[in-house]
């Protein structure tokens, strides 16, 4: 069953610049669906289309639909999609860095019941540690990394049916980016909450993702099984900087090789 089905979806920008060209897509109920693609291929506008924010930037959906649990839901209003259980972490974190991290986690929780927020705090404090060890300190002095693992627990306490992710790798140190990823995973495994996961890194979203789409100039060219595009050797070669014969390239050559991609031929 797919939770959310996005169907020839347009979007433009101040009414002149279109950005999603008839994008189609699904996001299959408790999976991780990866979303890749270059700077300026339409993915984080995807996000904002599925989770209301496109007004905030003079965006606007004009044509296509977006079906939520069976139920069209392309003009909502952000507070009520979270309400139904869409949640989106942001590109960039957008913690409250004047709060502590407890007081930011309280935020996430502001649309659940009163009594589920000790469990739940409890909960995301097992999932990241290091936000427990912290608690009571401002979020504006936490490392860049910790402020990603709050973006996420503060996501974690709405209690989401769909999780929306935005770059949460984007400037993180290789190891914490690995880290993050593998609580993604058990978040989605232990919960069953479904991930709509949008990457710069392809080797790091499809090694977790069980289905993936590439977008190319505000369309899907590719899609697959996570496995499946990982070892695809296009996706390797335009993606991932390696030949067919396992060397890598250098950034000139795959700048290159994406004038003559096979998909766009």
């Amino acid at each position: 069953m797919n939770l959310l089905e996005v169907r020839n979806l347009e979007v433009v920008y101040n009414d002149v610049v279109l950005v999603l060209k008839g994008l189609s897509l699904k996001v299959p109920e408790g999976g991780i669906t990866a979303l890749l693609g270059a700077n300026g291929a339409g993915k984080s506008t995807t996000l904002k289309a599925i989770s209301g924010l496109l007004a905030g930037e003079n965006g606007k959906v004009t044509s296509g639909e977006l079906v939520y649990a069976g139920e069209t839901v392309g003009r909502g209003s952000p507070e009520k999609l979270v309400r139904k259980g869409v949640f989106q972490v942001m590109e960039g974190r957008r913690i409250f860095e004047d709060l502590g991290v407890e007081e930011n986690l309280r935020c996430g929780a502001y649309t659940r019941p009163r009594k589920e927020f000790a469990p739940n705090l409890e909960k995301v404090y097992d999932y990241f540690p290091r936000l427990k060890e912290r608690r009571t300190q401002l979020a504006g002095y936490l490392s860049g990394g910790e402020q990603q693992m709050l973006a996420i627990g503060r996501a974690m306490m709405a209690r989401p049916r769909l999780l929306l992710l935005d770059e949460p790798s984007l400037g993180l140190a290789p190891l914490l980016v690995e880290e993050i990823f593998e609580i993604v995973k058990r978040f989605n495994r232990e919960e069953g909450v479904t991930v709509l996961l949008v990457e710069q890194n392809a080797r790091m979203a499809l090694s977790i993702a069980d289905y993936g789409y590439i977008m190319e100039n505000g369309r899907i060219v590719m899609d697959g099984p996570g496995p499946e595009l990982l070892n695809n050797a296009d996706v390797q070669e335009f993606y991932l900087g390696i030949s067919n014969g396992g060397e890598k390239r250098s950034y000139r050559d795959v700048k290159h090789y994406r004038r003559r991609k096979r998909w766009l031929g």
